[in-house]
């Protein structure tokens, strides 16, 4: 089929991950393509991709594979945060539902070094529990939306950074810092040290944006508390990179215009 016959097909990024933005960015300026981008709403002033943009959530898988049908998508690319698994999950469902083909784009997750003492747990509430043992003054990175995970935590001291202004419950004893990446080393080894941090909790993010704490904790010799994150659902395949992303996507389109 030549390029003036092929048809636009349609494609649905859902999340509002640097990676998400970047992979936007690549495919919009493909005029065979239509690109939408999902985001779920929680920060109150996102950063836009390029494309077609809807904000807000679906109504479960069902009403995912509603929207998928409804809006004639081709293919569905999951490059939510590494810890939105319910929405990855649901993406996992609509797309058997409505036969569309599925890809999770994760970016690759953080890796000890040498000098670094993390301490891995696979849950919040393990977070929590390692806690007491580690410090009294904890730099938790783990965003605002799990902070009742910590509440019970009276006699710890907590500095908290998030995007948005958290909501409790939350810790008693807590200051919040409002910021968003990217972060310096220097500057990450400046709020350790003038908030006298003894201890850091992190999820598992991979991103590097935000990766900078990781060495300044190091510097320090702090220990550094990772939530891994939860995996990808069985049998989706997963892109490391945008670009990758972009290759899968190209060779499911062709396959299906092939046929």
């Amino acid at each position: 089929m030549n390029d003036a016959a092929r048809p636009v097909r349609h494609v649905l990024i859902l999340g509002g991950t640097t990676e998400a933005r970047r992979l936007a960015g690549l495919l919009v300026p493909d005029p065979s393509l239509r690109v939408t981008s999902s985001l779920a709403g929680r920060v109150a002033a996102p950063r836009l991709p390029a494309g077609e943009v809807r904000i807000g959530g679906f109504g479960g898988p069902e009403g995912l594979a509603r929207w998928l049908r409804a809006h004639a998508v081709d293919a569905l690319i999951d490059a939510t945060h590494p810890f939105a698994d319910t929405i990855s999950r649901n993406a996992a469902l609509a797309a058997a539902t409505a036969h569309v083909p599925l890809l999770a784009l994760r970016r690759p997750g953080w890796v000890p070094g040498p000098g670094d003492l993390w301490h891995q747990v696979t849950s919040l509430d393990e977070a929590a529990a390692a806690l007491p043992d580690l410090g009294n003054r904890v730099f938790l990175t783990t965003g605002r939306m799990g902070l009742a995970h910590f509440a019970h935590l009276t006699d710890l001291w907590f500095l908290v950074r998030s995007v948005d202004a958290p909501e409790p419950p939350y810790p008693p004893r807590m200051t919040t810092l409002l910021d968003r990446g990217p972060f310096t080393v220097e500057g990450e080894r400046t709020l350790l040290r003038d908030h006298r941090i003894d201890a850091l909790v992190t999820k598992d993010s991979g991103a590097a944006a935000t990766a900078a704490k990781l060495t300044a904790a190091r510097e320090a010799g702090l220990p550094v508390v990772v939530v891994r994150r939860p995996p990808v659902p069985e049998g989706v395949p997963v892109a490391a990179g945008p670009e990758e992303a972009a290759e899968w996507l190209r060779g499911i389109l062709s396959g299906a215009d092939s046929h």
